[in-house]
């Protein structure tokens, strides 16, 4: 089975004074987290889907799902304390669900320009390869810095990719990763491919495109209406 798991957990500190998390808020007449759910609802590869919501706002999110027709959403469970701990609770619910040789793609509430082409190319690269790490080349010149803001390396552009998400992996692989960096008190991982590549997992990238957004800030809002109007000619 090929399982989405959307977490939605944040409160979106970044986007300032808002009367709502921001998966919630609406691009175009239509609420962040709608337009995410509807790339996997409508993709004939994926069989369900996951969310980690904040646990105040499930009720708001199912009544949410209702309106919009969101069928294939089998859980709502809720986020953790970090979003590491968020993609945890959605992952162990598939584990609960679904067997450990299916796919998991792990994936941002509120990064809603995905394609089918992108799904299915996830799918068919944890099938050859064990995982896909969809990622963007860097159109800027990134360093890396020691504790004192000094460059220690100017890494080569064309080595340098950006990762985004989908980030996906089979169920039994992931969640056993998440478990063993629980029990080393690692909560606070950034995203899953840095958790995995600290248990030193073999990660393989798929390529998406610069429009596969997150929108984190003010300024996303209005850059993601744009690309929703120029994806939709509206």
């Amino acid at each position: 089975m090929n399982i989405a798991v959307i977490f939605a957990g944040g409160v979106g500190q970044r986007m300032g004074k808002t009367d709502k998390p921001k998966q919630f808020i609406e691009i175009c007449g239509k609420p962040i987290i709608i337009h995410t759910l509807e790339i996997f609802e409508k993709s004939p590869s994926i069989d369900a889907i996951i969310v980690a919501s904040k646990l105040e706002w499930i009720d708001y999110l199912k009544d949410l799902l209702k309106q919009y027709n969101i069928t294939k959403v089998a859980e709502v469970v809720p986020g953790g304390e970090t979003g590491q701990m968020s993609i945890f609770n959605g992952v162990k619910c598939a584990k609960e669900l679904y067997p450990e040789d299916s796919i998991v793609l792990i994936h941002d509430g509120v990064r809603p320009f995905i394609t089918n082409e992108l799904i299915d190319t996830n799918i068919e690269n944890v099938k050859k390869k064990g995982s896909a790490i969809s990622s963007v080349y860097s159109t800027e010149t990134e360093v890396l810095i020691d504790d004192d803001n000094n460059i220690k390396t100017v890494v080569k552009r064309d080595e340098s990719l950006i990762a985004k998400a989908p980030q996906s992996f089979y169920l039994k692989d992931i969640y056993e990763v998440h478990i063993q960096a629980q029990k080393d008190g690692i909560t606070n991982s950034i995203d899953s491919c840095t958790l995995m590549n600290d248990y030193n997992k073999p990660l393989s990238v798929v390529l998406t495109d610069y429009d596969n957004i997150k929108i984190t800030t003010i300024k996303d809002l209005s850059l993601a209406e744009s690309i929703y109007r120029r994806k939709n000619n509206v």
